[in-house]
C-alpha cells in the first residue's frame, strides 16, 4: 500500500512567504502607458534563506523523493548528502532531516514523498534565527505543480463588435473592438501575416479606447520573425497564427493600430479570471434589482483575483478599505476562505510596524475589525490566532501615536481618509476614534479568547474610556450628531454622516442619541451626501440597522440603477448622478482616471443578503444564526446564504416564509399581524407582533403570516 499518498504530501513552505512573495508579483504590475507604478509603501516579501527540518523514527530503511524550489542542501543528523539528489536512503532509526533552501525570486518550499511520512505540516521550519514555526501547507499537491507556477485561470472570449476608423496616416490601419462588457485578460491577434508595429489603446469606456493621448493604460508590440516563432501558438500557417499580448488588461473596448505590412485577421482575449464558486444567490419581484445584484456580483468577480483587488484597471493594488468590503461581500456571494487569508497576510506584511496599512490611518484599523468579521462567519480560529501577534502590534503601534487627550490623529506622512468627499481631516478626526474604538474592543476580544489576559483588560479599559471621550466632546445634543473633527482645540461645526452612521452601527449611542441621528444626520437631505459607492456601503448598512429598508430599495434602485442606465456593466469607483457625459470617467485629475470596476461598487452583494435576506451569523462559523428577512417594499425576496457547511435558502413575500436549513441552530424572527403557522418547530410569540421560531439543523420550514 502507498502510504505516502495517505499522507497527502504537499509543498511546504515559511508561514506567509507565498502570500506576500505573489503580493509583490501583483503589486509590481501596475503600469501607467507603460512606466512602471510601484505601490508607495513598504513591500515585505519572503525570506530568501529557510531551513525545514523534522524528527523521523523508521522502523526500516526508506527510499525518500526531494524536489525543491531554490538551491539546497540535504543533511541527515547535521551530516551533508552530497550532490543534492532528487531521492535518497534514510537508514532505520530516529533521525532529523534537515533541508536549507536559498531562494531570491521565488519562495523557499520542498515536496518530499516517503513511504510513511511526506512533507506536511507536520515539519517545521525556520529563518536561521533559532525560532521554529510550523510550516505552512500550500495548495499545491504534486511534484510538478510547484508554487512558483502559480497562475489565474483563463477561457477565451470574443467581441461583439469591430468598427473600422479613420487612420491618422497611410502607413496605418485601425479598429475599435468591443468586448460587450467590462473585462480582464490577455488581448489575442489571430490570422498574423507581415511584419511591423502593433498598438493597442484599452478602454472602459468607448472614449477612452479612443483617446490615444490619455486612455490608462496601452500596449506596444513590435510583431517581426523573432517574436512570432517564439510565439507558444507558433505556426508556419498564417491562418493559425496567434499572438498573444503579454500584459493582462481592463478593457471592455480596445483601439487597435496596426503600422506597417503586418495584418491580422480576428481578434479575441483570453479572460483571466479566479475561479470561484457563486455559492450566493439573490432575486426579487424588481427586475432591476435583480439587474444590480447580477452586475454586482460581475463587479466583485473581476476584482476578486489573487487577492481582493480595488479596481482592475488602475492600480490592481491590496488596499484595507477596499478588502474589509470585499471579505463582507465575499461572505454573501463566493465564501472563499482562500482569498481572504491570502488578502489578510498580504496586507498586514512583517513586523515592525514602521507606517499605517497603505500609509493610511482608517486602513490600519479596517485590517483589524475585518478579522473580526471573518471569524464570525468562518469560525477559522487557527488562522486569527496566527495573525493575533500582528494584531497586538498594530494596535501598539497606533497607541503609541496617540495624543495626550488619547485620541488619533494624523501625524506627517499619515494619509487621513475617510472618503473621497469634501471634508476637513485636520486634528482629531471623529471618525478615526470610532474606528479606533472599535478596534480596542475587537482585540480585547481575541486577546481574552487567546487567554492574553493583560492586553484583553489594557484593551477594554482604553476603549471604554475612549467611547467615553468620543461622546463627551465630539457629541452635539443641539445638532442631533457627532461633529466631523476638532483641531488645536477648536471643535468644527461640520456634520458629516461617517462618524455617525459607524457610531449607530457599533451600537455606541443611547437610544435618544440614535434617533436623533437618525432624524438629523441619516434622513437628512441637507447634510452632506455621500457620492462614493465605498461609504454608500456602511450608510446603507447602517440605514438597514434603524429599520429603513424601504428608503434603502429606492436608493439602490436610484443610485446604481443610475449606473445601469449610462451603460455600466460593472460598478465604479465613484458615481456622481449630477455629472454628465465625460466628467463620468474623470478623476485625480485626469480624464479617464476613474475605474469602472471598483470592488466597492459591489455592495448590494452585502446588503441584499444580510438585511433583506436577512441571514448572519450569531457564533462563529454560524453554530447560532439568526434570519430575519425583510421585503423592503418588495412584493418577494428569495436567495441562498453560504456558510460553512452549505448553503441556507430563504424566500418570504407578505404571507410567506420558506426556510431550508443547514447545520447550526438559527432563530428566524418576523413580524405578522396574525397569529403565525409554522410546518414545523413551535413559534414563540414576543409580544406587539413579534415572533420567532428555532430552526433546527438540515430541516425545512413554511411560515405562513401577515406582514403587518
Amino acid at each position: 500500500m502507498d502510504t505516502a499518498h495517505q499522507l497527502n504530501p504537499t509543498w511546504i513552505s515559511y508561514p506567509g512567504d507565498f502570500e506576500l512573495w505573489l503580493h509583490r508579483e501583483v503589486s509590481l504590475r501596475r503600469d501607467e502607458r507603460l512606466s512602471i507604478v510601484p505601490p508607495f509603501w513598504r513591500l515585505d516579501t519572503h525570506c530568501s534563506n529557510v531551513k525545514f527540518r523534522k524528527w523521523v523514527d523508521l522502523i526500516q530503511d526508506e527510499q525518500v523523493t526531494c524536489d525543491v524550489e531554490g538551491r539546497y542542501n540535504i543533511a541527515i543528523n547535521d551530516r551533508f548528502v552530497y550532490g543534492n539528489p532528487k531521492s535518497f536512503t534514510i537508514p532505520a532509526g530516529r533521525h532529523l532531516i534537515m533541508i536549507s533552501v536559498i531562494a531570491e525570486t521565488i519562495v523557499p518550499a520542498i515536496y518530499l514523498e516517503g513511504q510513511s511520512f511526506v512533507s506536511d505540516s507536520s515539519w517545521e521550519v525556520s529563518t536561521n534565527n533559532h525560532v521554529w514555526l510550523p510550516a505552512a501547507t500550500l495548495n499545491y499537491h504534486t511534484p510538478l505543480d510547484k508554487p512558483s507556477g502559480y497562475r489565474l485561470a483563463t477561457k477565451p472570449i470574443f467581441p461583439i463588435a469591430a468598427e473600422r476608423l479613420n487612420s491618422l496616416t497611410k502607413e496605418e490601419s485601425s479598429q475599435l473592438i468591443d468586448f460587450g462588457k467590462e473585462t480582464f485578460g490577455y488581448v489575442r491577434l489571430h490570422q498574423i501575416t507581415g511584419y511591423g508595429k502593433v498598438c493597442l489603446y484599452y478602454g472602459e469606456s468607448r472614449e477612452e479606447a479612443l483617446s490615444r493621448d490619455f486612455c490608462e493604460t496601452y500596449d506596444e508590440v513590435i510583431l517581426d520573425e523573432t517574436i512570432l516563432e517564439n510565439e507558444p501558438a507558433a505556426s508556419t500557417d498564417p491562418k493559425d497564427r496567434i499572438f498573444t499580448i503579454p500584459n493582462s488588461r481592463a478593457f471592455r473596448y480596445v483601439q487597435i493600430v496596426s503600422v506597417g505590412e503586418v495584418q491580422y485577421g480576428e481578434v479575441s482575449a483570453l479572460y483571466e479570471y479566479l475561479p470561484v464558486k457563486y455559492r450566493g444567490h439573490f432575486r426579487c419581484s424588481d427586475d432591476r434589482i435583480n439587474e444590480i445584484w447580477d452586475t454586482s456580483l460581475y463587479t466583485l468577480h473581476l476584482t476578486t483575483r489573487e487577492f481582493f483587488l480595488d479596481g482592475i484597471k488602475r492600480d490592481r493594488w491590496v488596499w484595507s478599505g477596499d478588502a474589509c468590503q470585499s471579505f463582507l461581500m465575499n461572505y454573501y456571494s463566493f465564501f472563499d476562505n482562500d482569498v481572504c487569508r491570502r488578502t489578510f497576510i498580504a496586507l498586514r506584511g512583517k513586523d515592525p510596524v514602521e507606517t499605517h496599512i497603505n500609509h493610511i490611518l482608517d486602513y490600519s484599523f479596517y485590517w483589524i475589525l475585518a478579522l473580526q468579521d471573518y471569524y464570525l462567519h468562518t469560525g477559522d480560529l487557527s488562522f486569527v490566532k496566527d495573525c493575533y501577534p500582528k494584531i497586538v502590534s498594530l494596535l501598539q503601534f497606533c497607541i503609541e501615536r496617540t495624543n495626550d487627550s488619547g485620541f488619533m490623529e494624523g501625524l506627517p506622512d499619515d494619509w487621513i481618509f475617510v472618503d473621497w468627499g469634501e471634508m476637513d481631516n485636520r486634528g482629531e478626526v471623529c471618525f478615526e476614534q470610532i474606528l479606533f474604538c472599535r478596534s480596542l474592543n475587537v482585540a480585547s476580544d481575541f486577546a481574552t479568547l487567546f487567554h492574553d489576559n493583560e492586553n484583553a483588560s489594557s484593551f477594554r479599559v482604553r476603549a471604554q474610556q475612549l467611547h467615553e471621550s468620543i461622546l463627551h466632546v465630539f457629541w452635539d445634543e443641539k445638532a442631533g450628531g457627532l461633529v466631523h473633527s476638532r483641531h488645536d482645540g477648536k471643535l468644527s461645526s461640520h456634520i458629516t454622516k461617517y462618524a455617525n452612521m459607524f457610531a449607530l452601527s457599533y451600537g455606541y449611542f443611547n437610544e435618544h442619541q440614535a434617533e436623533l441621528v437618525k432624524q438629523n444626520i441619516m434622513l437628512n437631505d441637507a447634510v452632506q451626501p455621500i457620492v462614493t459607492p465605498y461609504m454608500r456601503f456602511y450608510e446603507l448598512a447602517s440605514l438597514c440597522e434603524i429599520g429603513e429598508t424601504d428608503f434603502v430599495t429606492s436608493e439602490i434602485q436610484r443610485y446604481w440603477g443610475g449606473m445601469l442606465d449610462l451603460g455600466a456593466t460593472s460598478f465604479w469607483e465613484t458615481f456622481d448622478p449630477t455629472q454628465s457625459g465625460d466628467q463620468h470617467y474623470a478623476m485625480y485629475g485626469r480624464p479617464f482616471g476613474k475605474s469602472l470596476c471598483h470592488s466597492w461598487g459591489a455592495s448590494p452583494l452585502y446588503i441584499l443578503g444580510k438585511y433583506y435576506l436577512g441571514v448572519r451569523p450569531l457564533t462563529p462559523g454560524y453554530e447560532t444564526y439568526v434570519i430575519e428577512p425583510k421585503l423592503g417594499g418588495l412584493s418577494w425576496i428569495e436567495g441562498a446564504v453560504p456558510v460553512p457547511s452549505g448553503d441556507i435558502h430563504v424566500f418570504a413575500n407578505s404571507h410567506e416564509i420558506n426556510i431550508q436549513t443547514v447545520s447550526g441552530i438559527g432563530t428566524l424572527r418576523f413580524q405578522s399581524s396574525v397569529i403565525p403557522i409554522s410546518s414545523d418547530g413551535q413559534i414563540v410569540d414576543k409580544g406587539a407582533g413579534q415572533y420567532e421560531l428555532m430552526l433546527s439543523p438540515h430541516n425545512s420550514y413554511n411560515i405562513r403570516y401577515t406582514l403587518g
